[in-house]
């Protein structure tokens, strides 16, 4: 059975806080932020919107878009680092809060790469016919980890939610490879105590050898090649490291979202709110063989190839 993308749905805080904004609090500016990371704003939830709200309309809008009822999801996702608190569950939460009294529910944490690891974990449960309908957020409020005192990372990071729910589609649709991986011994260079630290000369060094190394993984594990892909949907972390993503996959600039100059870093959310992104601009059509790729902290990595379409 091939498993592919129902519906999609996205939320992010309506505060907006641009590179001049921080300019005011930081010793920073706006071209030394831009030319760096590509980011010029990110959102920003506010004390009342917790990971949970933002998953809540995201979910809604998937379930509303893959034309179900709450009723018909079997499985509930959340991959997020930074949950309401340690228990209940986000995913148990939103069980409760959307209505779908027959999912069960689980939260994964896989930081930047757990959206992927979410669609992977989906996809098997509807692959061996345990389940039909499974939906797979992204989720971050990253603004409550961020030392606002500290440039180097209170730049970067923004909050949002993506959406996906999974079911069967026809056997020329769906996800047709993805490639999962972890390498802990990189894990000091991005931890969380109080807030994130990040050693961003080494986690730049990983992630541009691995986004690039795991597209073409995905894409080679699918049958296919690089002439085949018609779209990129990174990690939204950087956009040096996103470019060079795209440049191992031969791609031209129009072929790769970059959204990250809107939200900046949405950890597990930035693939989903970037999927979403282009396909209501028209970016991705049916047919289309779009590859998604993260990375994060663990160090963990994760890949995937599909064709768009039920």
């Amino acid at each position: 059975m091939r498993v592919g993308i129902w519906g999609m749905g996205t939320y992010v805080p309506e505060t907006v806080v641009t590179n001049h904004d921080l300019e005011k609090r930081m010793d920073t500016s706006d071209e030394w932020i831009r030319t760096r990371t590509g980011i010029r704003e990110r959102r920003i939830a506010s004390d009342d919107i917790l990971t949970s709200h933002m998953s809540f309309n995201a979910a809604k809008e998937a379930i509303d878009n893959a034309g179900i009822s709450p009723e018909e999801l079997d499985m509930i996702i959340v991959a997020t680092v930074t949950p309401d608190q340690d228990f209940p569950s986000v995913s148990s939460m939103l069980q409760y809060q959307l209505g779908a009294v027959n999912a069960a529910a689980m939260d994964i944490g896989a930081a930047c790469a757990g959206y992927i690891y979410g669609l992977v974990t989906g996809k098997q449960f509807i692959e061996n016919g345990t389940y039909k309908h499974v939906l797979v957020i992204g989720t971050e409020r990253l603004s409550q980890t961020v030392n606002w005192e500290d440039r180097n990372t209170a730049v970067l990071f923004g909050d949002g939610s993506g959406a996906t729910v999974l079911g069967p589609v026809a056997e020329d649709r769906g996800i047709l490879s993805f490639e999962l991986g972890a390498d802990g011994s990189g894990g000091a260079h991005i931890r969380m105590n109080d807030y994130i630290f990040m050693n961003g000369r080494e986690v730049f060094k990983f992630a541009v050898r691995q986004m690039g190394e795991s597209c073409l993984n995905a894409v080679e594990k699918a049958g296919l090649t690089k002439e085949d892909v018609d779209f990129l949907i990174p990690h939204q972390a950087n956009i040096r490291i996103m470019e060079a993503a795209r440049q191992r996959l031969e791609l031209p600039e129009e072929k790769m979202s970059k959204t990250v100059e809107y939200y900046g870093n949405t950890s597990s959310a930035s693939v989903p709110l970037s999927l979403k992104y282009e396909l209501d601009r028209g970016k991705i059509k049916e047919g289309d063989v779009v590859v998604l790729v993260g990375f994060g902290a663990g160090l963990v990595w994760g890949s995937m190839a599909l064709v768009w379409g039920k």
